[in-house]
């Protein structure tokens, strides 16, 4: 664990140190040169010395180095060893000097073995060190005019030397810092700050492309003028300052070029279409850079470029420019060139308004525009077609259409061009008014009304006056139905067209239309003969005819009338009717009134037959009567009445006088009670049957039959009836007796005496009698 180290080196000595070994009471430490024969040095150390100093080496020498540990008996406990190469000699500064104001160059000859050299310049308690190769060598980073203790020390791996003996040197006076600008493109400003220990100061300035001669200035200024140059030129300025002995200091180049000439032949084209301006002009010399300025009022628009041209983009339209170009380098600007005036396109015009002055005119109107020379209105319908109209004032007419929609825009124009598209506007006219209007009455409450289909329309609304009020119909359809009216009323009917856009068209003609009469009321209904009856009702309209109809099973009869009543004939009898009434006008036909029943008497039968069945009884027989529900016949004479009430069409009539003449009448009896009253032939009774007949016998083959008269001057027949024969019998006229003779015997007859009658058969119902 015993070793040795190297803290530091020189030319002639070498520092060394150790660890302390237990139990060493002393150290031992041999350094022996390596190259060099007999050269040797043995040095010993106390046990409390850790550190040791070999002196007296040959520089640049390499040295072999043994350190030994040795007890208080001399007894080696611990040994190592180390080789280690002197520092070079001591180098001599020949000479030092400032060329700049922040470096000392030093000059030395050269010492064997040394690698490289340090540097040190000592100002005060500072000083810089700077490791060189080979003489001379620099020192920088130094101050300005400020005086330095110059060394130097030899250095190669074994370490450095010694310091040489100190050489006094002072840096130069430092260059000025100069700020250069270009007031004008003919002339170049030089300023700077005071340089410490300057006495004055030297400024050049030339072309920096050579051309031209020197223009030099000495000065004890801190700032130069140099006027007269060349525009946009670079030129080279160099200045230096010198101190109170005249030895010049650094240096200070600075590259500095005039500003520019204003451009010249500037020109100015305007884009309408994108509202910007093309700047261009003659490139000017040595600008590196333009900038355009476009203003108009408190607004300044700007456009840079290299090239010789610029394009000033978002003008304002309606506005007058003044452009300028100015030249730009690293010097600075050139005046601006002289502004040439620009005047943009109009504007759009606003507050445009669309009105129609009267139906079929559109008057379009619109404000003036700033720099507007005369303005161009476009109108285009939604069917494609397109007018327009070119003016110096603020309006323009145009023809319309009902129904349309039209576009509108509106332009200016000036030697720029045409301003901007505006608004577009659109205005719909009105609808047009229905065309082809017809009304129909369909009754007398209900008009119908249809017309041809116009443009422009989103609506309809048929809408009918009268004195007491309006009635209206809405709707998208071509017709329409007014249910509802009055009747016999004339109305004022107007169909009027809406859009959405424009609402409605109030100046479409109207049409008169009267109502159908209205339904007449039956009154009464008077019956003025069998077949006769006359019908009466409330006339509400002078113009109208009314017609009565008189509706059954049995047909139609009708009767008209201007007036309040009519009479209808030939009615059938034993029929129901429906009566009903209308009344019908130019207007049209009202509705029937409410019917009426009417009910005719019952027909009388067209035969009656009368046939007696006994002296006293008669059997009457009829055909059925239309609308008869019930008879009653009547057999009447001086000598009394004979009457049947009955349900069917004949009757028995009891207590009959014989030979007398009735009046024979029949009345027809409807279900509702209608009676006619029906007059037939008369009729008479049969002869009166002879009373008291008798039968008295006349040898075996004869009788005689005996009867008294009912009257004087009536004839009688006797018929003898029997089932070996009949026989007859009739005697002289004013004769009450009669003689049958020759009869078989042996049988039974029944003999009958009865008046003769004139025509008709004989009678059969008178007493008969039994004769054996």
């Amino acid at each position: 664990g015993f070793s040795m180290s190297i803290y530091d080196v020189t030319s002639r000595s070498i520092y060394l140190r150790w660890p302390k070994i237990s139990g060493a009471s002393s150290y031992r430490v041999t350094a022996t040169a390596v190259n060099t024969v007999g050269h040797s040095l043995l040095a010993h150390f106390s046990d409390v010395t850790f550190k040791g100093t070999l002196t007296s080496l040959i520089p640049n020498t390499l040295y072999a180095i043994q350190a030994e540990a040795i007890d208080k008996n001399g007894i080696i406990l611990a040994e190592t060893q180390i080789m280690q190469s002197t520092a070079p000699d001591i180098p001599v500064i020949d000479q030092a000097y400032s060329k700049l104001s922040n470096s000392i160059t030093v000059e030395w000859r050269a010492v064997p073995g040394a690698t490289s050299y340090l540097l040190t310049a000592q100002d005060g308690d500072s000083f810089i060190e700077t490791v060189v190769t080979n003489s001379p060598g620099t020192v920088t980073g130094l101050k300005p005019a400020t005086l330095y203790r110059i060394t130097i020390r030899s250095i190669n791996s074994g370490g450095k030397s010694q310091p040489s003996p100190f050489r006094k040197a002072k840096t130069v006076l430092a260059a000025p810092v100069l700020s250069v600008s270009s007031p004008s493109c003919d002339s170049i400003a030089v300023r700077w700050k005071a340089v410490y220990m300057a006495a004055g100061f030297s400024v050049s300035l030339m072309r920096s492309d050579g051309l031209g001669r020197m223009l030099k200035e000495n000065t004890t200024n801190t700032s130069l003028i140099f006027t007269n140059l060349d525009p946009g030129t670079l030129y080279t300025i160099k200045a230096y300052a010198w101190n109170i002995n005249g030895i010049p200091g650094d240096d200070f180049t600075y590259n500095q070029r005039t500003s520019p000439n204003a451009p010249a032949d500037v020109q100015v084209a305007f884009n309408s279409g994108a509202l910007r301006a093309i700047v261009s002009w003659m490139p000017t010399e040595g600008a590196l850079t333009y900038s355009v300025t476009a203003s108009s009022g408190l607004l300044k628009l700007k456009c840079n470029t290299s090239s010789a041209s610029c394009v000033v983009p978002s003008l304002q339209c309606g506005s007058e420019y003044y452009v300028s170009v100015t030249a730009y380098n690293d010097a600075g600007s050139s005046k601006p060139t002289d502004a040439v005036s620009l005047k943009t396109i109009p504007c759009a015009p606003v507050n445009i308004s669309i009105e129609e002055d009267e139906p079929g005119h559109l008057l379009v109107s619109w404000s003036s525009v700033n720099f507007g020379g005369y303005y161009v209105v476009f109108v285009k319908s939604d069917d494609g077609l397109e007018a327009h109209c070119n003016t110096s004032h603020t309006q323009c007419h145009f023809q319309s259409d009902c129904g349309f929609t039209y576009f509108i825009s509106v332009f200016a124009y000036n030697k720029a061009g045409q301003s901007p598209l505006g608004d577009v506007f659109n205005y719909t006219t009105a609808p047009c008014c229905p065309s082809d209007l017809r009304a129909v009455v369909v009754s007398s409450d209900t008009v119908q009304v249809t017309w041809a289909p116009v443009r422009g329309v989103d609506m309809y609304q048929t809408r009918a006056v009268d004195w007491s009020g309006v009635a209206l119909c809405n709707g998208t359809a071509t017709a329409c139905t007014l249910s509802a009216l009055q009747c016999n009323t004339q109305y004022n009917v107007t169909v009027y067209s809406f859009s959405e856009a424009r609402g409605s068209n109030t100046s479409c003609a109207s049409k008169y239309v009267a109502t159908a009469p209205c339904s007449p009321e039956i009154k009464n209904i008077s019956k003025e003969a069998l077949s006769v009856v006359s019908v009466h009702w409330q006339s509400n309209n002078e113009e109208a005819t009314y017609i009565v109809t008189a509706r059954g099973e049995a047909g139609l009869w009708h009767c008209r009338s201007s007036g309040n009543s009519c009479t209808l004939i030939n009615l059938p009898c034993g029929s129901a009717f429906s009566v009903s009434a209308i009344a019908r006008s130019p207007a049209g036909q009202s509705l029937p009134s409410h019917s009426v029943p009417l009910e005719t008497a019952p027909c009388c039968p067209n035969d009656l037959i009368v046939t007696q069945v006994t002296q006293s009884v008669t059997n009457i027989s009829w055909s059925v009567g239309m609308g008869a529900q019930t008879y009653v016949t009547t057999l009447e004479s001086p000598k009394g009445q004979a009457k049947c009430h009955t349900l069917q069409n004949y009757c028995l009539l009891g207590c009959i006088t014989c030979s007398t003449n009735y009046t024979v009448s029949l009345k027809a009896i409807s279900e509702t009670g209608l009676t006619s009253s029906c007059t037939y032939q008369g009729y008479s009774s049969s002869a009166c049957c002879p009373s008291g007949v008798k039968l008295y016998r006349l040898g075996n083959n004869g009788i005689r039959v005996y009867w008294r008269a009912s009257e004087e001057t009536r004839d009688y027949h006797t018929d003898l009836h029997g089932s070996k024969g009949n026989f007859t019998c009739t005697p002289s006229s004013g004769l009450s007796h009669c003689d049958i003779m020759e009869i078989p015997c042996g049988d039974v007859y029944t003999v009958v005496v009865s008046p003769v009658t004139d025509k008709g058969p004989k009678l059969t119902f008178c007493p008969k009698k039994i004769y054996s």
